[in-house]
Parts: C-alpha cells; sequence; structure tokens
C-alpha cells in the first residue's frame, strides 16, 4: 500500500503543476492587438554572421533597398508608416548634456570621426557624416557617403520632430547620471514623458531612470536576468517575482516554452503585475547583437493571437508576415496592418 501511495505521489505533483500552469484552458484577450517594436527604426541590414561586439557592422552592410539610416528621423518616421508602435532609439549623454541619438559606442565605424561617441559636444557630432562608413562591397563603394551629414539627432528633436510617436530607450552606457538626465528632460518637458513607452540597456542609468519616474516601465540586463531565472524557479506557484512587475518582460522566442504558464497564461500573469511581454529573437550564447522576429520561421514561433509586443528588425517586411499569421483578422487589428 505505501508503495502505490509513494509512486501515485509524484503523478499527482505531476498533474497539479499542469493544472496551475496549462494555458489549455487560457485564451489571450480579444481586445489587445498584436504590437510592433521596430529596432533602430527602418535601417540598412548587415550580415550578422560572426557578429562580435567591437565588429563594424557598418562594413558588412547587404546591399541596401532602401535609403533609411538607423536611428535617424526620416528612419524612424517609415518605420511608424510601415507600422511600428513603437520605435527604439538608441542614446549617449554627452559633456554638453545633450542626448545624441546614434547607436554605436565609438564613431569610427559609421562616420568620419574617431573616438567615443560620449565624449564630443553635440556641435561636433552634428557635424558628422553618419552614412560615411557604409558599404555592401568590401569597400569598394560607399553608397551613403555625403548623405548623413548633420543626421544625428538629439533626443527632443526626435520627440519633436515625431509628435505621435512612441519610443524605446536604450541607454549605451552604465552612467547613471544618464537616468539622471533623462528624468531631468520629462521634469521639464511633459510631453518627452508621454513620448517614451519605456527604457532598458545599461544597469546604471535604466534602474536610476525607473527610479526616478513614476510609472516609467523599463529593464536592465540585470533585471531582467532576475526576473526570468526567479520566475523560471517559482513561476509554477503562479508567483510573478517583484523583478517582473511594472515593468517590460523580454522573452528569447528560442527558450519561451520554459516558461511556466507560456503563452496565455504565462502572458495573463504578467499583465495582472503590470507588465507588458515583449518577444524577441532567438538568444545564442556570445550574441552580439539584438536579435528579432525577422523571418518566417521566428514568425511561426509567435503564438496565435499573441497581444503583446514583437521586436524586429526589419519593420518594412513584417506586414506581410503579419497578414500570414492572421493577426490583421483579429478584432483589435494591430496598426502594422491599417
Amino acid at each position: 500500500m505505501k508503495w502505490k501511495i509513494a509512486a501515485a505521489f509524484p503523478l499527482a505533483l505531476a498533474a497539479a503543476l499542469w493544472i496551475g500552469n496549462t494555458s489549455l484552458f487560457s485564451r489571450f484577450p480579444d481586445d489587445r492587438p498584436l504590437r510592433i517594436i521596430a529596432h533602430r527604426g527602418q535601417h540598412q541590414l548587415f550580415d550578422t554572421s560572426d557578429v562580435e561586439n567591437d565588429t563594424c557592422t557598418a562594413s558588412l552592410m547587404l546591399p541596401p533597398t532602401h535609403a533609411f539610416l538607423e536611428n535617424t528621423i526620416a528612419g524612424m518616421k517609415a518605420a511608424f508608416d510601415a507600422g511600428a508602435d513603437v520605435v527604439e532609439l538608441d542614446v549617449h549623454l554627452t559633456p554638453d548634456k545633450q542626448f545624441a541619438v546614434f547607436h554605436d559606442w565609438t564613431l569610427d565605424c559609421r562616420t568620419e570621426g574617431k573616438g567615443v561617441t560620449e565624449q564630443p559636444p553635440m556641435s561636433v557630432l552634428k557635424s558628422l557624416d553618419i552614412g560615411y562608413g557604409y558599404t555592401a562591397d568590401g569597400g569598394k563603394t560607399f553608397p551613403f557617403r555625403g548623405h548623413g551629414k548633420g543626421l544625428m539627432p538629439t533626443l527632443p528633436e526626435v520627440f519633436d520632430a515625431l509628435p505621435d510617436g512612441r519610443f524605446l530607450i536604450n541607454f549605451k552606457s552604465r552612467r547613471a547620471e544618464e537616468g539622471e538626465a533623462l528624468a531631468a528632460l520629462f521634469n521639464s518637458q511633459p510631453s518627452a514623458r508621454a513620448a517614451t513607452f519605456g527604457v532598458y540597456g545599461g544597469n546604471e542609468p535604466t534602474e536610476k531612470a525607473v527610479g526616478s519616474v513614476a510609472g516609467l516601465p523599463g529593464y536592465s540586463n540585470r533585471t531582467a536576468k532576475s526576473c526570468l531565472l526567479t520566475y523560471l524557479a517559482l513561476g509554477w506557484s503562479g508567483h510573478v517575482p517583484e523583478a517582473c512587475r511594472k515593468t517590460l518582460v523580454p522573452v528569447p522566442i528560442n527558450y519561451a516554452f520554459l516558461l511556466w504558464g507560456w503563452p496565455e497564461r504565462f502572458y495573463d500573469r504578467m499583465r495582472a503585475a503590470g507588465s507588458d511581454v515583449v518577444l524577441i529573437g532567438p538568444f545564442e550564447a556570445g550574441d552580439a547583437g539584438s536579435s528579432g522576429i525577422d523571418d518566417r520561421e521566428t514568425w511561426d514561433m509567435v503564438p496565435s493571437g499573441f497581444p503583446g509586443l514583437v521586436w524586429t528588425n526589419v519593420i518594412e517586411k513584417t506586414r506581410p508576415e503579419a497578414e500570414r499569421r492572421g493577426f490583421c483578422a483579429l478584432p483589435a487589428r494591430p496598426l502594422i496592418c491599417g
């Protein structure tokens, strides 16, 4: 008799875990649409194989199919026109306390300038040609050279040029003063706060900004790791860790199946905790880039009816995939299908 009880216990435990975490009896809300985050706006693509943190990706550009450069106002407008709900952009705080919108930590790859991006004043950054270094043929031709002069905007310039846009701000540094400066900008310009969907990036500036601005969602590398790892350990009970509350929860699509209750119940738990779920591309060890939901294979991994956020590097190619997966037929139709 005892052995029967002992044998039944793990089965009962497994059944309880399944019942407590299955999405079989759950469904996504019909009144929330899929939303798209366009990484860097509409921009030039590059060969991502063998890319490391210090790789000059402008020298690996694929043959261009459009004229837009990353982190420019024109590229962001094109992303919104293509259906993006949110545009991700990158910032550096200059010595004259301006937020320069530019991706790279240094200027050497994409511009004719040299050195660390955050060190020159904004007037110097404005004088650079941000299309200078792009080549798709190993340096034989530079199709954007001479066309990017003065196109590095400040963050307020982006907000002024695209007043109806929403933006996800990426802190490129580890300086807490960047978070303080962003909070000060929000205090002086309430419209800047209204335009900011959230923040992420370096631990110190991101956590300073989130802690200084009421209701500002965001995640650092540290808080995202804490959220997901703690949930993996305790989520079976339905517990949502503090690091997952009132924030943005980035989920690599190739590991999403490991999360307790994925997809519907997990989403419902995060929403009940005041958080949005952001599906990002597959994560691989040593990944140096920001992988997105960029091709048919990764779009097929997005759960049907998913009402969270999807991160993409190819906003110009997203609408056909959204239509193919049936997102455009939902009652709460996403903007990308309009």
